[in-house]
């Protein structure tokens, strides 16, 4: 029979240095517990170490011995003896703290042995369900992953310094977007993209369109920006999935594929799409009812094999924990353990989550964060909560993206335009560019919309969005106007249709985008 993992000297060293120095303690307190030791003994010495510690009394061979007298364990231990033997086997203190790690690492090992060895025996049991015993794994491992991952704290100047790369990373970007773009402009204006280590809630009642907007920014990801994207779509198969990514990046009607009715240019286009979305780093795992314990374990091999720096999940109430009490705690335990996954992988998640159905019962459409469907948890959690929703049931295309919570920025409400047969997004392109005047120096972002060139024989225009086009003018007026001339015919825009951006009205382009004369509005 193999021995159980331990080191008998680690035991005694971290000990001795205990009781050498009080403020030793002071470093290992927090994660050394008394059954990370193998020998009894050991353990019962640190457990009065302990007590003495929290008591504010003095550690030492005196006051040591004493506790276990009064516990009637000093005989137990080998007595003073064996005390002052512990002291004479460590030189210092200084490296108590790696002595501590290795007794807590090698304690880790012999329970997860333990664990193991539990589910083994009650594996054969036949009376077990097999339910119950997924549960108890996941319980022991989650119990001890958090024990072993918890933090220290840290100097601020550590802090700082991160922080201080961090925006100076941002500055060099001149105002560009700091995390995970999403392809819509307004909303990335907001939010600066998703930021890493956020929880990013998208609610809206069923069949508003959260699987549709969240595909749409994964695949902006991971297609356009080459960003690593992990997608967990606890509702939807890996099929469904796929159809839906081919007909937004061939940009062909979700119907034909789904009934066969395709043409030559649409397997062209289809073609075209399966070659672009293969050469994207995007995966995707469909496994349904999928517990919190396996969605982190699977992320954390997803983050070391591909660098994944986004995740998204469809959707937060489809997900499980461990059998709790009820359905709100256990969605609470959800939305935590997304929260301490976004910070523990340093990514941003996007978490699609259902609405209660009061929503439907008010007289304004417009969710609120106690709508968020069986937790006040999720937004407790969250640090962006966002709701898609319809002002007029019977507008088929018109949308708003209202942000409700942003821990770190306004709130806003964005207006976006879907198309079903495209099954796809489009944010609205703002025009009033047109009326402002032109940046004065080189290469100026503008609204994320356009980048403005000033050379010596004038100026020149070029758009972030829609390779291609461009325009020049030798002063601003001439810019103006060929940059006008250019997203004409660019869109296929009638000029007699064009006279119509200069009202407050909404002009839909022929491919689906929109155009809008204003900018967002932005709450205080």
């Amino acid at each position: 029979m193999k021995v159980p993992p331990h080191s008998d000297e680690a035991e005694q060293s971290v000990l001795g240095a205990l009781l050498i120095d009080k403020d030793a303690v002071t470093e290992v307190a927090e994660f050394l517990k008394p059954p990370h030791f193998y020998q009894e003994k050991h353990g019962l010495i640190f457990e009065c170490v302990s007590d003495l510690y929290n008591e504010r009394e003095p550690v030492d061979v005196v006051t040591v011995a004493e506790k276990l007298r009064n516990k009637k364990a000093l005989r137990k231990v080998g007595g003073v003896s064996y005390l002052t033997e512990l002291v004479n086997h460590v030189p210092t203190s200084a490296h108590a703290l790696n002595y501590a790690r290795i007794v807590r690492n090698l304690g880790t090992k012999r329970e997860l042995i333990s664990q193991a060895s539990r589910l083994v025996e009650d594996s054969f049991d036949e009376k077990v369900p097999l339910d119950a015993l997924l549960d108890r794994a996941e319980k022991g491992i989650f119990a001890l992953s958090q024990q072993y991952l918890s933090r220290n704290f840290i100097h601020i100047k550590d802090a700082l310094a991160e922080s201080f790369d961090r925006l100076d990373e941002l500055h060099k970007q001149a105002g560009g977007i700091r995390g995970v773009p999403t392809g819509f402009n307004d909303l990335d204006n907001v939010l600066a993209g998703l930021q890493q280590s956020n929880l990013i809630i998208l609610a809206a009642r069923p069949g508003m369109g959260k699987t549709s907007l969240a595909l749409n920014i994964a695949r902006t990801a991971a297609v356009k920006y080459k960003i690593p994207v992990g997608f967990f779509s606890l509702e939807m198969s890996q099929e469904e999935l796929v159809d839906r990514l081919l007909v937004v990046q061939a940009d062909i009607d979700a119907w034909k594929l789904k009934t066969g009715k395709l043409n030559e240019q649409d397997f062209s286009k289809l073609s075209d799409a399966m070659g672009e979305l293969a050469e994207a780093p995007l995966f995707v795992d469909d496994t349904p009812g999928m517990s919190i314990m396996e969605m982190r374990t699977k992320a954390r091999r997803l983050q070391v094999e591909n660098s994944v720096k986004l995740l998204v999940v469809d959707y937060l109430q489809l997900a499980h924990s461990r059998n709790l009490e009820n359905r709100v705690q256990e969605i609470s335990e959800v939305s935590m353990g997304l929260k301490n996954l976004a910070r523990e992988l340093k990514v941003p998640i996007l978490a699609l989550s259902q609405l209660s159905r009061a929503v439907e019962h008010r007289g304004s459409p417009k969710p609120q964060l106690a709508d968020l469907r069986e937790s006040g948890g999720i937004e407790q959690d969250a640090d962006v909560v966002m709701f898609l929703f319809k002002e007029d049931e019977n507008e088929m295309e018109n949308f708003k993206l209202s942000i409700a919570k942003h821990r770190n920025g306004p709130l806003a409400q964005i207006d976006l335009r879907f198309r079903g047969d495209r099954i796809r997004f489009y944010g609205f392109i703002n025009y009033d560019v047109l009326q402002k005047p032109l940046p004065e120096t080189p290469q100026v972002s503008y609204k994320q919309n356009f980048i403005f060139h000033k050379e010596k024989n004038g100026y020149w225009v070029e758009s972030r969005d829609f390779p291609g086009l461009i325009a020049s003018g030798s002063n601003l007026k001439e810019l103006r106007t060929a940059l006008f001339d250019a997203m004409l015919t660019y869109f296929d825009v009638p000029r007699a249709t064009a006279k119509r951006m200069q009202d407050p009205l909404i002009l839909y382009l022929p491919d689906g985008r929109s155009v809008r004369p204003e900018t967002p509005t932005i709450a205080a």
